[in-house]
């Protein structure tokens, strides 16, 4: 997983905000950052987009909503990863919403800040990120991992443009890839866990995510290439977990690094980027 080595790594290497992808990115923040004041449709007309609140408890969540303008559809909790929520998360949960569903991208670090907290992973791998965010990151556990995502489902199951009936999914990168893995054992209405180049899915010591996997939920675990070779037992111990719990897992080492599926990040590829994206739209399509 992504960690203050890496990091430093990328650092020393002199990557600039180029390097991170963020040129391809300079139309995002306006495209896809909603307001308060222009909450409602965007302008491409077809979907809606507004931030949102509501409380958990453990305090007062927020995030962003995002879903096609008219009807009702299945939805997704996406977590974004270390950096928050961003312009790159924004276009991807904005994809998600284009694609049908009704989206929710939660800010895993409502426990001490509120929104946006960093422009792009440049911003956060420059501008002292990993020491900022590691006392928000000492917060999760399995159980506040659980009370997070029954929060988001309940608020979800509650909105005009959720179709309540049609389950809901959730997704995470790197540091919310377990988020992704525990999220079905919170809620019953939580049918689907999809996990990209995620960090700590298998743990030695306390409750580790790959066991609470749930029989008749459906999981997508996409691991890096680096992140394997730095603990390659751990896809065995996910596939023997799924094995146990009788479940669909969908477990899969990509060629490409840890990061290669988020749009500013170094290790972004967009070919293995576009497959890991095929296969979350196969998951949601099968569980929802």
């Amino acid at each position: 997983m992504c960690d203050e080595q890496q990091l430093a790594r990328w650092a020393k290497d002199g990557l600039t905000r180029r390097h991170f992808g963020v040129g391809a990115l300079a139309g995002v923040a306006v495209a896809c950052a909603p307001s308060e004041s222009t909450a409602g449709e965007s302008t491409d007309g077809s979907i809606a987009e507004r931030k949102v609140t509501f409380a958990t408890p453990d305090g007062t969540m927020d995030g962003e909503f995002y879903h096609l303008a008219t009807g009702k559809h299945p939805s997704v909790i996406f977590w974004p990863d270390i950096g928050g929520i961003r312009p790159a998360k924004r276009a991807m949960a904005k994809r998600l919403a284009q694609a049908g569903f009704a989206v929710l991208l939660a800010n895993p670090y409502y426990r001490d800040v509120a929104g946006q907290q960093f422009e792009d992973f440049a911003d956060f791998a420059g501008n002292g990120g990993w020491d900022k965010v590691t006392p928000w990151r000492s917060k999760f556990t399995l159980d506040t991992i659980q009370t997070d995502a029954r929060a988001c489902a309940d608020w979800l199951l509650g909105q005009d443009a959720v179709d309540a009936a049609r389950g809901i999914g959730t997704q995470g990168y790197c540091m919310t890839g377990s988020f992704a893995v525990v999220a079905p054992s919170a809620h019953d209405a939580i049918r689907a866990g999809g996990s990209f180049h995620g960090g700590g899915l298998v743990r030695a010591q306390g409750p580790s995510p790959h066991k609470v996997l749930r029989a008749d939920a459906h999981y997508l675990i996409a691991i890096g290439q680096n992140d394997d070779a730095r603990a390659p037992g751990d896809k065995d111990a996910l596939r023997e977990a799924a094995d146990a719990a009788g479940t669909t897992a969908e477990i899969e080492v990509y060629p490409a690094d840890h990061g290669w599926c988020v749009l500013d990040s170094p290790s972004y590829d967009e070919i293995q980027a576009e497959r890991a994206w095929s296969r979350l739209l196969a998951l949601y399509r099968a569980a929802l």
